[in-house]
């Protein structure tokens, strides 16, 4: 027992030693100073931190020290750790032998760049990119003599480049994008013999680039967006032959220079030359043959896309989204087809006539908002590879190739395609987004979809969809928005046994179809409530799918506030139910108060009866409610005043009683919103729910005749009174306790009638 017990004490010992001494241990692999290691805690302690910063191990795995010294030479911050303010005695600046900073990614929201930087003189690497700095750069960072690279990229710092970076020839790499900066860009920049790196873009600069560029190792140049006065010839360029990646987005180019044969470095990778106002394809990029990226958006380029631009061997990704591109030189039975791109984004042009065959290896293809007619290609089924299918807003006919089960994306909106969706969703299959609304479909929804365990958007709105109700997609555990809008769905939407329950739909949308049948009251149940902040895997919009490659978003049509919308970037814990148009009766179900993050509701235009529920006070979210042209009847819950957020109510054409709610959000809105209901009152309306006692001339003489009336009663009442009195003194005095029953309930009875 007593050895028990001693082994016992020596593990909580040893287990306490390890608790006390985690910080040293974590950073004596290291070798670093106890000195140092406690102004590093000292550091740490300055903040709010995350709860995956809340391990030392975790916060302290980008500290590097001095293997004789101690000292601490190189800091990495982990991103996301930091939260609060970054002051200029913050033990950080005790750290003099830093050679390593990277703050970047951590939240100083508000916080001015502090000027203690200048005291760490041994730095080389400052990185404090997307930290929410403000406000002017401290002149102390001058004093930073040693700096090769200098990251303050995604801040909101202000001030006047030219005297920050003066006499800074050792700098390497420069990225001051993404901020306020203002004032001439600085011509010395061009003439750095180290600088590899350089990105000035996004800011409030500007001058002229018409001066000889002598960057012998410059490998990255990004002047997107910057205030130049004159058009810009791209033949300035022609001397950086180290060039591998050349940003002139939204920068006005010289049509000379344009459709000349400039001698670009071969070694360029990367052209992005979006909002340049170009007018036809550059003639000088048909040279470039390690070409892998081109951005060509945003400009008037016409006519038809050179079928040279397929040559290219490494051309991987091209984007032309947003031009006047009408066709395609070349046969379209080759054209696209033994191209090497992977992301091609032709969207928003003019391109009319059929589909050429797809790119073999192609990966996203987005080509919505053109003309294209005819059939879809059958070998886009052959493309192993594809993920994303983006061929909305055309006007192509036929049937949908049977190989979606292979996509995760598709969109084939509002086109003219005709028939069944295909049966053919294997197991496993990897759809996520199923977008065909506005088209000539019939037949019913294909139970193969059962298969695609992944899928999370369903919109087939718009078409001749001749089906019940598909309660079966409740087996799909990720279904979180669907689509039934104006089809000829039909029959109940409840079940016998209970509550609907899809594990995560957070839109459901079958207006304008023949659903028939009441809802039970514990029809919303089991709904699960989506979170209003996105989880932390989540993208803040939903059906986010975009990457640095390509942009896809999944688009709602939604009707918000009394009006039809087409919307993208929908929030992902927006949350709305939609069943107006249908031929639903009975009671609203009380359970509608358990959906607390509900945000749109529309029960408008069926034959709902009995009473609006109280239970709508708990849906504090709720920005959106119409439940008008129903049968509803009774008084409209005063506790509708506590919905703070809404927005829009409708409750027109029922059968409502008594006083319209007097809050600011309800009173405010449209009379239309009350109208048909003969027994409301209250604003907006103008009935008014009391009459006001006014006195007239006609009410005068009717009170004069009344007194009169009262004089002859009350002289024959008189003598009854004293008898009356005699009388109930008498009967008083033997039966109290009925008089004061009697009494009392009559009482009590005047009371509940008034």
């Amino acid at each position: 027992m007593s050895n028990s017990r001693f082994c016992l004490l020596s593990l909580v010992s040893i287990l306490s030693l390890l608790i006390i001494t985690t910080t040293t241990n974590l950073v004596a692999g290291q070798r670093c100073h106890p000195d140092q290691t406690k102004t590093l805690k000292r550091f740490k302690n300055e903040f709010a931190f995350s709860s995956s910063c809340t391990d030392d191990t975790h916060f302290l795995s980008g500290v590097t020290c001095d293997n004789v010294t101690g000292a601490v030479t190189v800091l990495k911050l982990p991103g996301g750790c930091l939260r609060g303010t970054l002051r200029d005695n913050s033990s950080l600046f005790e750290l003099s032998h830093l050679r390593h900073l990277n703050l970047s990614f951590n939240n100083f929201a508000s916080s001015p760049l502090p000027s203690s930087f200048g005291q760490l003189h041994n730095l080389e690497v400052l990185l404090l990119s997307s930290n929410g700095f403000l406000g002017q750069v401290p002149s102390s960072l001058r004093n930073l003599t040693k700096l090769t690279q200098l990251q303050l990229a995604h801040n909101k710092l202000t001030g006047d480049l030219t005297s920050l970076l003066q006499n800074r020839t050792s700098l390497v790499a420069l990225d001051v994008s993404s901020n306020e900066f203002y004032g001439t860009i600085p011509s010395f920049l061009f003439t750095m013999p180290s600088l590899s790196f350089l990105d000035l873009s996004e800011n409030h600069l500007s001058g002229s680039l018409q001066i000889p560029f002598s960057l012998p190792n410059l490998r990255v140049l990004k002047l997107s967006y910057l205030n130049i006065t004159h058009q810009l010839d791209l033949r300035v360029f022609s001397s950086l032959k180290s060039l591998t990646y050349l940003d002139l987005s939204g920068i006005s180019l010289t049509p000379t220079s344009v459709d000349s044969d400039i001698n670009f470095a071969k070694s360029l990778r990367v052209l992005l030359l979006s909002e340049c106002n170009l007018s036809k394809f550059p003639r000088f990029v048909k040279s470039l043959t390690n070409l892998e990226f081109l951005y060509l958006s945003d400009n008037r380029i016409k006519g038809n896309v050179p079928d040279w631009l397929w040559s290219l061997p490494h051309l991987t990704s091209l984007n032309l989204y947003n031009n006047s591109l009408t066709g395609f030189e070349g046969s379209l039975d080759h054209v696209l087809a033994n191209s090497s791109v992977q992301v091609l984004d032709m969207a928003y042009n003019c391109f009319n006539g059929s589909f050429p065959d797809p790119p073999l290896f192609i990966i996203n293809l987005s080509a919505w908002n053109n003309s294209f007619t005819g059939e879809i290609p059958l070998s886009t089924c052959n493309r192993t590879f594809l993920d994303v299918l983006d061929l909305s807003y055309n006007n192509f006919t036929g049937s949908i190739p049977p190989c979606l089960g292979n996509i995760n994306i598709v969109n084939l909106r509002k086109n003219k395609l005709e028939g069944n969706i295909p049966d053919e969703f294997h197991i496993n299959a990897s759809t996520q987004t199923l977008d065909v609304g506005y088209n000539q479909l019939t037949g019913k929804l294909p139970r193969s979809l059962l298969n695609c365990t992944l899928l999370k958007f369903v919109s087939v709105d718009h078409n001749a969809i001749n089906d019940s109700f598909p309660f079966w997609l409740k087996a799909l555990p990720n279904l979180k928005v669907l689509t039934l809008r104006s089809n000829r769905f039909h029959g109940p939407i409840s079940q016998p046994y209970g509550p609907l329950a899809f594990p995560k739909l957070q839109i459901l949308e079958i207006s304008h179809n023949r659903f028939t049948g009441s809802l039970p009251r514990n029809y919303f149940k089991n709904w699960t409530n989506p979170s209003l902040k996105p989880d932390d895997e989540e993208k803040m919009y939903m059906g986010d799918y975009s990457s640095d490659r390509f942009g896809y978003e999944d688009t709602l049509d939604l009707q918000y506030k009394g009006l039809y919308m087409e919307q993208g970037k929908v929030l992902t814990f927006y949350s709305a139910i939609d069943f107006s148009g249908n031929k639903l009766e009975g009671e609203i179900p009380e359970s509608i108060g358990l959906l607390k993050a509900l945000i749109a509701l529309n029960l408008s235009n069926n034959s709902f009866t009995g009473r609006i529920p109280m239970s709508f006070a708990n849906v504090s979210e709720l920005e959106s409610l119409d439940l008008s042209e129903n049968k509803l009847s009774g008084e409209i819950p005063q506790e509708l005043r506590r919905l703070t957020y809404l927005a829009y109510i409708d409750v027109s054409d029922n059968q409502l009683t008594g006083e319209i709610p007097q809050g600011t959000q309800i009173t405010g809105q449209p009379k239309s919103s009350f109208e048909g209901n003969l027994g409301l009152c209250g604003l907006p309306l103008e009935e008014r729910c009391f009459t006001e006692k006014t006195t007239s001339i006609e009410e005068v003489e009717e009170e004069e005749e009344g007194v009169l009336k009262w004089r002859a009663v009350a002289i024959g009442y008189a003598p009854g009174v004293l008898f009356g009195l005699a009388i109930g003194h008498v009967v008083a005095l033997y039966r109290p306790e009925w008089f004061i029953k009697s009494y009392g309930q009559n009482r009590l009875r005047g009371v509940g009638s008034l």
